[in-house]
């Protein structure tokens, strides 16, 4: 793999980062902020942790990316059970059934959720040196019987480094 681009592949939940909201911290009475959503911290470690497989399986140390970089992020989404039909076409999707999700998650904080798993993998040493960002978000293809461009939820991503 060449040493100015890497891919990594999560197979999951994709999370958003969700709001934060303040909490007292012990008996001090100092206020600190949590993360409300209970979903973000499990995607972020799969982000992380297949960050980390990635760059481990690479030949020869990979440090994180310390310059400016392009970043391309393709969600894949789960359908909801409604837009699929029902009986022996259960596997089939609905015609009234949406192409795209465009509805909740935000793709900002699907974004968010994500950039901060790969800094936390050690792929970038942080997030803003991000200077491209290509994001799509789509619904993923269930696996079926005749379908060898199958995808599950998840993400694709791909870090290019900027030269």
């Amino acid at each position: 793999m060449p040493d100015d681009i890497l891919l990594i592949r999560v197979v999951g939940t994709p999370a958003p980062q969700g709001s934060k909201r303040p909490v007292r911290m012990g008996k001090g009475g100092r206020i600190g902020l949590v993360e409300s959503s209970k979903a973000v911290a499990p995607w972020r470690e799969a982000v992380r942790g297949e960050t980390q497989r990635v760059i481990l399986g690479v030949a020869g140390p990979w440090p994180p990316y310390s310059e400016p970089v392009a970043v391309y992020l393709s969600f894949f989404m789960a359908r909801p059970a409604g837009h699929y039909r029902t009986g022996r076409y259960a596997d089939q999707v609905r015609d009234s059934a949406p192409r795209y999700p465009g509805k909740y998650p935000d793709l900002d904080k699907l974004i968010r959720s994500t950039l901060d798993g790969l800094v936390t993998g050690r792929a970038l040493t942080d997030d803003g040196l991000v200077v491209r960002l290509h994001v799509s978000e789509d619904y993923d293809v269930p696996l079926g019987k005749h379908r060898a461009d199958a995808t599950a939820p998840g993400v694709f991503i791909t870090i290019e480094r900027m030269s």
